[in-house]
């Protein structure tokens, strides 16, 4: 599979969903209320929302994704945008549903694998490019997703998280920069990111930055989104 030089914008703002820390009007966490956040996020304007709902069954999960889909194109129509939808490991679902990528954990299928059976897939030859993205916690595990064929990677965590606890101890700023420095693809920052750090992050040779919690916890999601484009060049270029 060929990289992406550029997106057609950077930096990128990637919002990955967690519906366990969202309620509903009637308290239940569910998927109507992250349903409603993924709705806000791309109304926003943020250009990617990974679905990483891993303990949804296969079914759950493809409504979801469907909904999500669905609306995300509605609103990229209405607002002339280009947010995408991620899927969290499940390549199944994500191709079924009509979504824009996949990303993969270190553990899960392999980025090899993936990019190989979808080289073969003559409807990818059309439209929008369907992107395969890995997270990964250390230099090695970058240079060789980028080495096997991945479009992108997330590294981190970058600063301290709870969500990213298992994961180690905060890579730093330094440890960024190394993992930008090292392979061709984009990568984006993860972990405690915030308004207050992302442009630390960008100046390391980041593309964009995933977060949970700035985009999830925002209780005005589009003033958030405002002070990050206020704050961040944008270069414009072509996937």
């Amino acid at each position: 599979m060929s990289h992406p030089g550029k997106f057609s914008r950077v930096p990128i703002l990637c919002y990955v969903t967690d519906r366990k820390s969202l309620t509903s009007e009637d308290g239940a966490q569910n998927e109507a209320a992250l349903l409603k956040r993924i709705g806000k996020s791309a109304a926003a304007g943020v250009d990617w929302i990974q679905i990483r709902e891993k303990d949804l069954s296969a079914k759950e999960l493809s409504s979801l994704t469907r909904d999500a889909v669905a609306q995300t194109k509605q609103i990229n129509e209405r607002n002339r945008q280009a947010s995408r939808v991620l899927v969290n490991e499940r390549l199944d679902v994500a191709r079924s549903e009509g979504a824009g990528g996949v990303h993969l954990g270190e553990h899960s299928l392999a980025v090899h694998d993936v990019c190989t059976w979808l080289a073969a897939k003559p409807d990818l030859a059309k439209g929008d490019k369907f992107l395969v993205g890995v997270s990964c916690h250390s230099i090695q595990a970058a240079a060789s997703a980028a080495r096997v064929g991945a479009d992108y990677i997330f590294f981190g965590p970058v600063f301290a998280t709870p969500s990213k606890a298992p994961f180690g101890a905060p890579q730093g700023l330094l440890r960024l920069a190394e993992a930008c420095s090292c392979v061709s693809i984009p990568v984006f920052a993860i972990g405690g990111i915030t308004l207050d750090n992302i442009s630390d992050c960008l100046a390391m040779g980041a593309a964009g930055i995933a977060a949970i919690r700035l985009f999830q916890d925002a209780e005005n999601l589009a003033s958030v989104i405002t002070q990050l484009r206020a704050r961040l060049p944008l270069t414009a270029g072509g996937e």
